[in-house]
Parts: C-alpha cells; structure tokens; sequence
C-alpha cells in the first residue's frame, strides 16, 4: 500500500518542527554561556574601574605603577648574586627619617602610616612573614582583617567595603607608629654581566612591633608582613622628606631614601642552603659582629676588585704600603708627631688594628748652611754719559 500525499506532508511537517525544536534547544545553553561571560567582563570592568578611582584618589596612576615595576630578571644577565637581610634600626640617626613625625604634621606622615593606609584600604597586597621565607603569591597573602585582630590594633570598616575586597579605616591615634622601632629589609646585591656593575635594590620590606609584656622587661619583636617594595614605591615617591638636621628642606623623598642607600642597618641573616640566621651560626656575639662585618666588607669591595686601578690610585696604595713598613700612621704625619712630647727620644703609634709599634730612633737632621749669593760688583768706575 503506498502512501498518501496527506501522509507524506504530515511526516515532512514533524520532521521541520523537530528540527526548530532542536535548534532553539542548542541555542540556549549558548546564550545563557554568552551572558554569564559577558556579565563576568562587566564585573571585571566595574572593579578595575573602582580600582582605578581609588589609585587616582590617591594619586598613584596606572601609568606610575608600571613605571616603578621592574621587569622580571633573567639569571642569564647575572653574573653573581647575593641576598641580605638587613635590620634597619630606628634609633640610629641616620634611620630617624622614618620614624619622624610621629604625629601627621602639614599632611606629612612617616613610613609606617602610609603602610598601614595603604594595607587597610585594600591599595597593597601584604604577604604572610614566614620565619625567613618569602612567597609572594595568593596563598600566602594576609587577610588584613585577621593581621589588625592579632596585633590588636582598632579598625572600623570603611565606606565602599565588600566580604570580597574588605577596606578598613583605622584612627590616626590607632596606629601604633610608637611600637614599630625597626624594619627588615630584603636586599638584592647582583652583577649585571651586560654592564659589568654591582647594583643593589630592596626587593621588599617588613615591619617589626616591638611589644613588651604587662610587667615590663626587654621588648619582644613581632615581623608583621612583607611588602613588596616595587608596588609601595610610587606611594613612598609622592612623600618628600628633610635627612638631617642641618638642612630643613625636603629635598628627598622615601623612595630616594632606599634607593641612593641612605640608611643604616645590620645584616641578620644571608640566603643559604640551611636557612639559618647570622645569630644561629655565630652564637659569639664577637664572632657574630666580625662575620657580618666581613660580609659588608666583601659586598662593597666586590666591584673594586673587578677593576685595574689608575697610575694616581696605585701612588697612593704604594705610599700607603711605606708608611706602615716604617711604623707611621694613615694620619698625616704632622698630626702624629704634634701628639707626641718633644723629650721622648722614640714614639708610639698606632697602626690600622689599634696596636701600637715603637719606630725606629729619630735620625738627626743636619742644616745646610745656605750662602747668600753675592752681589756682583759693577766693573764701570767712570759715567760713560756725554759730558757738555
């Protein structure tokens, strides 16, 4: 029996319907994925733009911030590297740029302020201070939230804040500017084999609470966290700072004051396969100021030692060499001999270790009788002028 025209157009018209069906059902798992991706790009949106008016509030461009961030190094452009860790302490005169003004005077605050500004309102990213190991990546980044509540310093939650980027606001007299008396510096000592020069940088920086107990005794250090110095320079380049007390302009800024190695600071620690600190390896606090000594001596002379030295430098170390064969000091040799009394037939002096060496007898000094020189007498008895 052979089918029907009805029959055949019934069976066409299912089969297109089933093909519509099919196709609208296709199509919308496609749109609902086009949507969520472009509902995700204008959430990326919204945030970099929050992002981009809070650092413009602040004064920070995106401009600046590429501007401060160095390129990844490669190790094949290094020809030697050394990583310190250097305690830079407050007390010490030349370090006294950090710690002053205590209190924020003329809209200029010191070091730490802006680091806790910064931290607490979402600006700068911390990293978790990990007994002398530095990771800075997203696992180890500080929950600001948990860092204020451990080191109990007072917050509130400031306007604009999200559970995915919380911002905090903390009183100015909240801050404990008076407990950080010290940073950890993580420096970076490196020969560049392209132009054969040392060059040293600050890789990242840490604050350090000194806390005593409830009934006194010596203070107790607590690291905060790290920061990683090339995203704190553009805020540290917009603070101008005076460095000593004879000139009160402000003629530097934060960022020139790590930069040009203005400061002053012991080294604690140096990169080794134990990761041990100077203190456990140099128990003897002799022992222990001679090694970090001698590592400052070998990292300051490392680049002279590369270098042939000039005609005039090499005069000088000879003369250097024949003073000290023959007892004399470095000083002048007037300033020696002005110290000693005119009736001590030897003297003492004082070499480069702090010993002191008797020199040889002084020996007589013989005048030599200087003639005056004559006057030549005029041989002309009689004026030779024309007479009238």
């Amino acid at each position: 029996m052979k089918p029907s025209n009805r029959h055949i157009h019934i069976l066409l018209g299912s089969m297109a319907v089933a093909l519509v069906a099919f196709d609208t059902m296709a199509q919308q798992p496609q749109s609902a994925q086009q949507q969520s991706t472009s509902s995700a790009i204008i959430r990326r949106a919204r945030e970099d733009a929050r992002n981009d008016a809070r650092k413009n509030a602040s004064g920070v461009t995106e401009r600046m911030q590429q501007f401060y961030e160095e390129p990844a190094r490669s190790d094949a452009d290094a020809q030697w590297m050394k990583i310190v860790y250097r305690q830079v302490d407050l007390d010490k005169v030349k370090n006294a740029p950090l710690y002053y003004p205590e209190e924020i005077i003329d809209g200029q605050e010191n070091l730490f302020r802006i680091i806790m500004r910064l931290v607490a309102d979402g600006q700068l990213d911390g990293y978790e201070y990990l007994d002398g190991r530095e990771i800075f990546n997203d696992q180890y980044r500080i929950k600001v939230r948990d860092m204020l509540d451990r080191f109990h310093i007072i917050y509130t939650e400031a306007k604009g804040s999200t559970e995915k980027n919380p911002r905090f606001a903390i009183e100015e007299s909240d801050v404990p500017t008076n407990e950080v008396l010290s940073y950890y510096l993580l420096e970076r000592w490196e020969l560049d084999k392209r132009t054969n020069r040392m060059r040293t940088t600050v890789d990242a920086i840490c604050p350090v609470l000194h806390r005593a107990g409830d009934f006194g005794g010596e203070a107790v250090k607590y690291p905060m966290f790290w920061l990683k110095m090339d995203k704190l320079r553009p805020y540290l380049a917009q603070q101008s700072i005076f460095i000593d007390d004879d000139n009160n302009l402000a003629s530097y800024t934060y960022d020139d004051f790590f930069t040009l190695g203005l400061y002053e600071g012991d080294i604690y620690k140096t990169r080794n396969l134990r990761n041990l600190s100077m203190m456990q390896m140099y128990p003897d606090p002799d022992d222990l100021r001679h090694a970090q000594d001698s590592i400052q001596n070998y990292l300051t002379n490392y680049e002279k030692k590369m270098w042939v030295p000039s005609r005039e430098e090499l005069a000088i170390m000879a003369e250097e060499r024949e003073r000290i064969a023959a007892g004399d000091t470095i000083a002048s040799r007037d300033e020696a001999v002005s110290s000693v009394p005119k009736s001590s037939s030897r003297r003492a002096v004082t070499s480069r270790r702090g010993q002191k060496s008797s020199s040889a007898p002084k020996s007589k000094t013989t005048k030599v009788k200087t003639s005056k020189p004559k006057v030549a007498k005029s041989s002309a008895k009689r004026s030779v002028r024309r007479r009238k």
